[in-house]
């Protein structure tokens, strides 16, 4: 598999600390790659230096083997673009607006885009101008794949989306992937980035902090299980003899523990005692996540 998207060890820095350090990052062909981090960073500026519109202080971008700045304009005949802040021609309807787009990238057959304005439920009619923030992200995510590119590049797809679209959404990356297309997602909503992506680069301060498999990220997951025991003197035994159980909190009678990987041990030993209740809870990615931004692991 060869790589579509390639940032080598690019900085942009804007001063006081401001913009991104040392970035490298590589995208496989047919790979969907999430960029994930809190606003402010650094992920639209990563984005800007892909897309050309910023130089970069130090460092090179390449997208199918072109240099993003000097190449740009020849990338965007075959990319896919939804920035992180849309703007439109305010005084156009949606439908002259995708028709406006359409027409900038020569194309001619309108079945993909009104496929794509089924699927999100858009009434193009009204004026922009009038629309909500979800009615424009749906005409900007229209936009980035109506001409059904082989490279897509995404900043804060489903901003303003409700549940359902944002569903919609994750079903359409789902379908492009499997036609073989290469997606580049920021997001900073970590179930979004799950459901979807093979890998994630996740940033911190501008600065690249891990690189994650999502399915080997997957594989990490906890369960915690709260385990209410008859008695506090049953709880006790139960911790005495079994210290290499991760014990995460007690409280009277209730224990919570830990358990990574296979769980069938855990249970086995749990029914020696003499226990009242038990309540299971799943680790989810994002608690997982939290330990590069700084939180708790």
């Amino acid at each position: 598999m060869r790589n579509i998207i390639e940032v080598k060890n690019v900085t942009k820095d804007y001063g006081k600390g401001k913009g991104i350090f040392d970035v490298d990052i590589t995208v496989m062909k047919g790979e969907v790659f999430g960029f994930l981090g809190p606003n402010g960073a650094g992920k639209t500026t990563t984005i800007r230096n892909l897309l050309g519109f910023i130089r970069p202080t130090k460092g090179e971008c390449f997208i199918d083997g072109m240099d993003c700045y000097n190449d740009a304009a020849k990338i965007q005949e075959n990319l896919g673009y939804l920035p992180g802040e849309i703007t439109f021609l305010e005084d156009l309807s949606g439908k002259q607006m995708l028709d406006f787009i359409a027409s900038m990238k020569g194309i001619k057959d309108k079945t993909r885009m009104n496929e794509l304005m089924d699927i999100f439920e858009l009434d193009p009619i009204g004026k922009i101008k009038k629309m909500s923030k979800g009615m424009k992200q749906k005409i900007g995510i229209i936009c980035a794949f109506m001409g059904s590119p082989d490279i897509i590049i995404l900043d804060e797809p489903t901003s303003g989306l409700d549940p359902l679209m944002q569903n919609r959404f994750v079903e359409l990356i789902l379908e492009e992937k499997s036609k073989g297309k290469t997606i580049f997602m920021s997001s900073h909503i970590v179930e979004e980035v799950e459901r979807t992506c093979d890998r994630t680069a996740i940033i911190k301060e501008g600065k690249i902090a891990a690189i994650e498999n999502m399915e080997s990220l997957k594989a990490k997951k906890r369960k915690f299980y709260t385990l209410e025991f008859e008695s506090e003197k049953e709880l006790l035994r139960f911790n005495e003899e079994n210290p290499s159980i991760k014990i995460i909190e007690v409280l009277g009678k209730n224990v919570k523990v830990a358990v990574q990987g296979d769980i069938v041990k855990f249970l086995s030993t749990v029914t020696k005692y003499k226990i009242k209740d038990l309540d299971v809870k799943r680790e989810t990615i994002e608690e997982i996540f939290l330990h590069f931004y700084g939180g708790e692991k």
